[in-house]
């Protein structure tokens, strides 16, 4: 490559982020990061009525979450900035006067009932419903009048009559037929600038050499291509043209592409259940990416160092939930254990079964127990529910009704107060003084299969038929406790 790579991510703060959104980011950063360049991240807030701060701070949190840094931007600045649109007003108005001062765009007066009348006959006539051209040359006496009339003009930049073909990153050469890229709107009636101004020209006076984003907006590329050949005429940037790669959709259930709507596509939702930032990020690059044939396995660094933008899949990619979990799963038994400790501290302290700051006694207790679910653990949270019952008071332990009906019936009542008899007269409490009493008595005195003999226990102590082992679980809770929630049980 001639020049650095210069990447960019943007999005608009609206809604909730998506993985959708993810994904871009994801690309985008690892292909800076693969070529050794610079990865600015701004944001396309123009659009008062959609856009909020809210929104803004999710997309700054969910950054960072990720752990997708950037080298220039909101938040740590740059030599391009302001890098939101809404502080860059004064940008446009001025690149787009200077766009119909050169005769690359022109005041367009049509009404909405003109347009729409016009491209009705177009569509009854089979020819292409783009705009027609009408107001292309009018003169300034035709201009003058529509203005007394009180029309307000919109901006449309005056697209070549030509065919457009680019060499697309993932896709290869594509080419839009001169009739189907008609002239189009660069600023509203009101003056306020539209992305299909706003986004070339932050990339042009960014210096973003490559753009990748998602397949929806390909149609949009010959006009971008326009403009920045129209840039280089009036000096807005350094005269060169990004190049483009255009993602492949992420389609969810149904084989529908994946909406902003959908459980599934809410990023926030992943953090909440317990998803590793590396193991989502692992899944996403998956989406049209792969490491290696025999591989799904790797760490962001990995990915820096293999990826190749000319791998990405153009096909749509299926985004597979219960993959995601697996793949977050391998990622959460890789952390050491006591990074593991780390990760589930926030979620206990959400959970409020730990305190913020938390105790040293409520981390000593964490750190033995978390060795128990390490490796049965895919979400963050299903360690939080497995090991809740070593965290509650008497008054607040509940246990799973489907549970009790299940294993505390009569027969499982018994099986119960056997335990409670075994366990009472221990000198010393240990797992494995537990296992052996527990075995002794249910299973060789009351000939008891381990399922029937210990599943009622667990039960009674834990509050679950899932929990960590047994044995363990009753010497990490104590004496006291297990015998008096057997107590409970019974009663």
């Amino acid at each position: 490559m001639t020049k650095p790579v210069v990447a960019r991510f943007c999005p608009s703060p609206t809604g909730n982020p998506h993985v959708g959104m993810a994904r871009t980011a994801l690309f985008s950063w690892a292909f800076a990061r693969h070529h050794g360049g610079r990865f600015v991240f701004r944001i396309e807030d123009t659009d008062a009525a959609r856009d909020n701060e809210e929104s803004y701070r999710l997309l700054i949190d969910v950054m960072r979450w990720l752990g997708l840094d950037w080298d220039e931007g909101v938040e740590v600045g740059g030599p391009n900035g302001p890098y939101r649109q809404s502080e860059r007003m004064d940008v446009y108005a001025d690149v787009a006067q200077r766009l119909v001062d050169a005769g690359f765009a022109y005041k367009a007066y049509d009404t909405a009932e003109e347009l729409e009348e016009r491209r009705e006959k177009a569509r009854a006539e089979g020819r292409p419903s783009g705009y027609d051209g009408l107001h292309r040359d009018l003169t300034p006496e035709q201009q003058q009048a529509f203005e007394d009339e009180g029309r307000q003009p919109v901006i449309r930049f005056k697209m070549p009559a030509k065919d457009w073909t680019f060499d697309d990153l993932v896709r290869g050469p594509i080419t839009f037929g001169a009739e189907n890229v008609q002239d189009f709107v660069i600023v509203r009636a009101n003056g306020q600038p539209l992305y299909t101004l706003t986004n070339p020209t932050d990339d042009a006076l960014m210096g973003i050499t490559h753009v990748l984003r998602g397949e929806d907006l390909l149609s949009s590329t010959p006009r971008q291509i326009a403009l920045y050949q129209a840039f280089a005429e009036i000096g807005v940037g350094d005269g060169s043209t990004p190049q483009f790669g255009h993602l492949p959709y992420v389609m969810g259930a149904g084989n529908k592409k994946l909406s902003k709507r959908d459980p599934e596509s809410n990023l926030l939702g992943y953090r909440e259940q317990g998803f590793l930032p590396e193991g989502l990020l692992n899944y996403l690059a998956l989406l049209g990416w792969s490491i290696a044939e025999d591989r799904d396995i790797f760490s962001l660094a990995e990915m820096v160092e293999a990826f190749e933008i000319s791998r990405v899949n153009p096909n749509p990619a299926r985004f597979d939930l219960k993959k995601c979990e697996a793949i977050n799963g391998d990622h959460v038994r890789l952390l050491s254990l006591e990074e593991f400790t780390e990760r589930l501290v926030p979620y206990f302290q959400s959970a409020e079964l730990v305190d913020d700051p938390i105790t040293d006694e409520q981390r000593a207790m964490l750190s033995s127990a978390a060795p128990l679910v390490h490796e049965r653990t895919n979400l963050l949270t299903e360690a939080v529910a497995m090991l809740r019952f070593l965290f509650v008071s008497d008054a607040d332990f509940t246990i799973d009704e489907t549970d009790r009906a299940k294993q505390l019936d009569e027969k499982g009542l018994d099986v119960v107060r056997a335990a409670r008899e075994a366990l009472a007269g221990l000198g010393e409490w240990t797992t494995e003084s537990i296992e052996g009493a527990l075995r002794a008595t249910l299973i060789e005195g009351l000939g008891l299969k381990p399922r029937l003999a210990f599943g009622p226990v667990r039960v009674a102590v834990t509050g679950s038929r899932v929990s960590p082992p047994l044995f363990e679980s009753l010497e990490l809770l104590g004496r006291d406790t297990s015998l008096a929630r057997l107590d409970t049980a019974l009663a």
